[in-house]
């Protein structure tokens, strides 16, 4: 989480004058400037008020073309890929003063087209952006090369080299800070990025590379390019002259790029995909107001819209009743309402349509008479506890992506276990526990990629993030590993012998 204080925010009449002031962009973003899609119009609505924000000319493929070629034009042309890692150091950090300039701005407009409260897009997701931003560019000049111990007449060199033109596909629950996960390491190796933000929220990242190219970040280095998955998405999936397709979304729309890489030129792939994380708590956990915090923070947060939201709480059968009292009583003091304002813990969903897939879920459990523990007492979907009989429950197997909280319980730390990893994913686990070997014995048992101990979270920058099983593929977000996705590993073999080969 950000250290940026609460008191910084604005209020409501301030935030909404600023979003009555705001010039949104309307056209995709190529090779410097904005640039009017060929395709179908596209429209992003505010979500808490059904109001349209801007109208975009979809880019489909001619558009894609003209991006692909301008960023392999900038990457062979090496002003980016070959400059001096200390100046690609200094634009990456001239990129973050601006956005920390214009960091208001940047909060308003995501809360706007994602529905996002403005308390989270100011004090959490617009810093961590801007975070992860300098992260990544401090660590530019600092990731050496290897050589391999070849004896005394051979010297072996292994570097890393820019992958080449990277596309990036984002979700619409974090629609900056997932650019900037990308951002951060690709840029700093020397690639050039084309950017596709999801059809939902598109302003964040088109107004970031503006700032990009106003930071000195040269024409092709960054492009956006607004449109849906089956107009621009698929088309990117599918380029030739597409080296590598970075991703984060649905697990469902990460193995079709894994498709379009396999009918395509076999570029390389890295996804980012769902999950269905598990909360265990044991019957010794320590300091149950504690828990219940982490446990409501991290399965209503954003409204569950987190592929590393805890959506299954595995707890024990002694501690369980009292637990879900103080759940229960937590769920009702969550403020929910008009995004802009700052007192609202949660906003609403991203669109209709997602809107409705939650709420298939909410009427399926109401059929199935599915006991509820607790819910929000809002007028709209808002934050519900369900009890299900057992991990073999829809709830408990299918990834909701909203405030859905399923309650499993459990008679042993075995058994807990055994349930966290019934499951097709592996993203990420929590356990709550005051035992020490079960602390390090479930940690190494449970099968996601992030298993945090006595508190929610995803680690922060310095932290690799990704997933197991069908919650990732191909390599980790943040962390120095997060710079191997986006470079090749290139042995060079120099020869220090005098003496001719051998004959075979």
């Amino acid at each position: 989480m950000s250290d940026v204080p609460s008191s910084d925010l604005l209020n409501l009449t301030e935030y909404q004058a600023l979003a009555d002031n705001l010039v949104l962009p309307q056209a995709s973003f190529i090779d410097g400037a904005y640039h009017t899609g060929s395709g179908a119009p596209l429209s992003t609505t505010n979500p808490a008020t059904g109001d349209v924000l801007a109208t975009f000319a979809m880019a489909d493929s001619s558009d894609v073309d003209l991006a692909v070629r301008k960023a392999r034009e900038a990457f062979d042309n090496g002003k980016w890929s070959n400059t001096h890692p200390a100046e690609r150091k200094a634009a990456l950090i001239k990129l973050a003063k601006l956005m920390k300039r214009n960091s208001r701005q940047l909060a308003v407009m995501e809360s706007l087209d994602s529905g996002k409260p403005i308390s989270d897009c100011a004090t959490i997701d617009i810093p961590e952006a801007i975070n992860t931003i300098i992260w990544h560019a401090e660590a530019i000049d600092k990731i050496y090369d290897d050589t391999a111990p070849a004896g005394s007449d051979a010297m072996a060199m292994i570097v890393r080299e820019a992958v080449g033109v990277v596309a990036c596909i984002l979700p619409w629950n974090f629609p900056l800070l997932m650019l900037a996960w990308k951002l951060g390491p690709a840029l700093a190796a020397g690639n050039c990025l084309i950017v596709k933000p999801a059809e939902q929220t598109p302003l964040t990242a088109l107004y970031l590379a503006q700032l990009a190219h106003e930071a000195g970040i040269g024409r092709g280095v960054l492009q956006v390019l607004v449109g849906d998955g089956p107009t621009t998405g698929e088309a990117l999936g599918r380029h030739m002259g597409i080296d590598m397709v970075s991703f984060t979304g649905s697990t469902e729309t990460g193995k079709r790029f894994l498709s379009y890489a396999a009918e395509s030129n076999m570029k390389q792939v890295t996804l980012e995909c769902g999950g269905k994380n598990p909360a265990i708590v044991m019957d010794d956990a320590e300091n149950l107001e504690a828990v219940d915090a982490h446990i409501a923070n991290g399965a209503f947060w954003n409204l569950g819209q987190n592929c590393s939201a805890t959506s299954r709480l595995i707890v024990h059968k002694d501690i369980k009743e009292a637990l879900l009292e103080k759940l229960a009583h937590h769920v009702k003091e969550w403020r929910q309402g008009d995004p802009l304002d700052p007192a609202n813990k949660l906003g609403v969903l991203v669109d209709s349509e997602h809107h409705a897939k939650v709420q298939s879920y909410l009427d399926k459990a109401a059929k199935a008479k599915l006991p509820v523990i607790a819910q929000s007492t809002h007028d709209g979907i808002g934050p519900i506890i369900f009890e299900v009989e057992s991990n073999d429950s829809f709830l408990a197997q299918e990834e909701v992506f909203g405030p859905v909280l399923s309650v499993i319980t459990v008679n042993s730390f075995e058994e807990a276990i055994l349930a966290a990893n019934q499951t097709d994913y592996g993203l990420a686990a929590s356990l709550f526990t005051a035992n020490i070997k079960h602390a390090i014995r479930g940690a190494k048992a449970i099968k996601a990629g992030t298993v945090t101990v006595n508190s929610y979270g995803e680690g922060d920058a310095s932290t690799p993030f990704g997933g197991y099983k069908q919650s990732g593929f191909g390599g980790r977000d943040n962390g120095l590993a997060a710079h191997d996705q986006f470079t090749e590993l290139k042995t060079i073999w120099l020869d220090l012998s005098d003496n001719a080969p051998d004959e075979i």
